[in-house]
């Protein structure tokens, strides 16, 4: 296990997020979202953050202590849910092509 629980928290938190976006980002039948778009940019932006924070401390961990599962788990699950909330708010920008 290992000594800081702030990734593991960061990888809970992020899928939580990411379920959030999930739900209420997508299109209604009218062709709004079910949230205010300026509400999922920061959601977008904040889990981005604290999974990218989460994820360079898993690569610090991972050059100190070496290759664990632990440590790989968490760096993965929170590289994957860092690109992901930075993929969703470039397609949620207004004026982008993405989407």
């Amino acid at each position: 296990m290992m000594k800081r629980p702030y990734p593991w928290l960061a990888l809970g938190l992020g899928l939580l997020l990411g379920l959030i976006l999930f739900r209420f980002g997508a299109l209604n039948p009218e062709g709004e979202h079910s949230l205010p778009l300026l509400t999922l940019l920061l959601v977008a932006e904040f889990g981005f953050l604290v999974t990218c924070v989460a994820a360079g401390i898993g690569v610090r961990d991972l050059i100190r202590q070496g290759a664990r599962l632990a440590t790989i788990i968490v760096l993965g699950g929170n590289l994957v849910l860092a690109v992901g909330f930075l993929r969703v708010g470039l397609a949620l920008w207004p004026g982008t092509s993405g989407g």
